[in-house]
């Protein structure tokens, strides 16, 4: 049976999903690069690999932004906002809490989205996929960037042909008769256009979501198989990296989870997650968050110029404009102490413009503020966050300068593909905060 395709609206974008089956749990399938929902129970392969996966579960699938049946937007977005679709997905679904699966170029938004919403991934599966797509630091898999854009920017020249049909058939082990090809050239050109897809390439060649593996709590399985393209030591890597992960390595190949021993990946998705999602769900007392420090410049020389009355009005119009700001952003404000704000945020480069904001809105009002910004694992009590990323993130504001907005090097790899663009501040020693942080200046946005 194919199911119904409905849209999820996520801000001004509407997301393609289908849900298959009615198992006791849902399981958000979020796909790779390329992916088509007609498509999906066209193809005999990916329908009897997801017809499996809906025999034990309440199976959604979706396109991701930019491609398949959802809306073609303006270049592609940046991580977090692709990440915000899985949740805008869940809740036109009606699904609280579900296993997601970040398959190839959709794992990093699952690693993210488990990070930052514990509460809503009973399980995380993670096949095929890395942290990061290039070679870096500390990170030698994978080719250098320049190679990885080259070969996206040659695909975009051969895109939607037979030519490069073939080729990617061959690749896969699968048949290449005339009509295999023309219709996998045709699902191609249908899934993604070529432009979209060399924006998508920039902006994996910047992704590095690892800061984000040691704050995963919530049950994790890394997939892998050990002929696939992507280096298993990488994945096993990535698993080391998350507390408490699982790592399964699969024989042969290929990439792609539905071609090749595929009742192998089920098996092992089922056996994983099962036991998880129909036992208690496990509360979770800490999530990743991005923390925003505010502070007025030289507010008490401006206190004694207006005078007590004048500079209570004045305050709270500063306080009126950051609240805007705050909510405009999805901010939820924890404390103000005198002048400043203390803020916290589910996604680094809505921070980073909220703090933007917030600075530029009180100009007229004769007033300067700097900002600083940090992300990573708070323990969160009654709404409010606490631990060192929270100290952190203090210490960064307190080095910003006269209208700055600063931010840690984990915000500025957060914020890859966003367009928000740094200056590099160098490193500093944080009172109070072991080692050397390298700090980033916001320039634009």
């Amino acid at each position: 049976m194919v199911p119904d395709i409905r849209y999820a609206r996520s801000g001004d974008v509407s997301i393609a999903y289908s849900v298959l089956g009615d198992g006791p749990f849902d399981l958000v399938w979020t796909p790779g690069a390329l992916s088509h929902l007609e498509f999906v129970w066209e193809d005999e392969d990916r329908r009897r690999f997801f017809g499996a996966l809906a025999s034990f579960s309440r199976l959604i699938v979706f396109d991701k932004r930019g491609t398949g049946l959802s809306d073609r937007v303006a270049g592609i977005a940046d991580l977090e906002t692709r990440m915000d679709d899985i949740r805008a997905v869940m809740d036109a679904a009606g699904s609280e809490s579900a296993v997601v699966c970040g398959v190839s170029e959709g794992g990093p938004m699952a690693l993210l989205f488990a990070a930052t919403y514990p509460e809503r991934v009973r399980a995380l599966v993670n096949y095929g996929s890395l942290p990061r797509f290039v070679r870096g630091p500390n990170f030698p898999w994978q080719e250098p960037k320049h190679e990885y854009l080259a070969e996206y920017e040659a695909e975009v020249e051969v895109w939607g042909t037979e030519e490069n049909a073939r080729e990617w058939l061959e690749l896969q082990g699968m048949e290449t008769t005339p009509e295999a090809v023309r219709e996998r050239a045709r699902r191609d050109r249908m899934a993604i256009s070529p432009g979209a897809l060399l924006q998508l390439g920039r902006m994996n060649a910047e992704i590095d979501v690892r800061p984000v593996l040691p704050t995963i709590q919530v049950p994790t399985l890394v997939l892998h198989r050990t002929e696939d393209h992507i280096p298993i030591e990488a994945a096993r890597w990535m698993a080391e990296q998350i507390p408490g992960a699982r790592f399964v390595e699969l024989p042969g190949g290929p990439h792609m989870p539905y071609l090749g021993d595929w009742e192998g990946v089920v098996s092992a998705i089922r056996e994983f997650v099962e036991p998880i999602c129909l036992g208690s769900a496990r509360p979770y007392d800490s999530v990743l968050a991005t923390v925003l420090f505010t502070d007025l410049v030289g507010s008490t020389a401006k206190a004694v110029e207006l005078g007590d009355r004048g500079w209570r009005e004045l305050l709270e119009q500063h306080h009126a404009r950051t609240r805007a700001e705050l909510s405009r952003f999805r901010g939820i404000e924890l404390d103000t102490a005198g002048d400043g704000f203390f803020a916290r945020f589910d996604g680094p480069a809505r921070a980073i413009r909220c703090a933007c904001a917030v600075r530029d809105t009180v100009k007229d009002l004769g007033l300067e503020v700097r900002a600083g910004l940090h992300t990573g694992e708070c323990e969160v009590l009654d709404g409010k966050v606490a631990g060192i990323a929270v100290s952190i993130g203090a210490r960064v504001a307190a080095r910003a300068g006269p209208g700055e907005v600063l931010v840690s090097q984990t915000v500025k790899d957060l914020v890859a593909g966003s367009g928000i663009e740094f200056v590099d501040r160098g490193g500093a020693e944080l009172k109070g905060v072991p080692g050397e942080w390298q700090l980033y200046s916001v320039a634009a946005v």
